[in-house]
């Protein structure tokens, strides 16, 4: 029983690092939006375009033009997991409890 009550805890203590990017062309101001499962992608998301095999071409074409340090890539929020959103809203907790809260 310790070892779960341990567990819960650690889950509710990780870091989420999904959520919602821009690429911005700081020359232009053109945006990109995009979102992600982990934003440890972001690093994918460049080298990509640094390789020239992004699949958006219209980014593509300005940062083979413009060049890397024309792009800025900012986070724009980090989604909370999804079971705190669900746990906040439905609250399970008391006579409503199958969770162990």
């Amino acid at each position: 029983m310790e070892r779960k009550r341990e567990l819960k805890q650690q889950f509710k203590e990780m870091k989420i690092e999904a959520g919602i990017y821009e690429i911005k062309n700081r020359i232009n101001q053109k945006i990109f939006i995009g979102s992600t499962r982990n934003f440890k992608t972001l690093n994918g998301r460049k080298f990509e375009l640094e390789a020239g095999s992004s699949t958006n071409k219209a980014l593509q074409k300005e940062w083979n033009e413009f060049g890397k340090e024309a792009f800025q890539f900012t986070i724009l929020e980090q989604l909370k997991k999804p079971e705190e959103k669900c746990l906040a809203e439905k609250q399970p907790y008391g006579e409503k409890d199958y969770n162990g809260l």
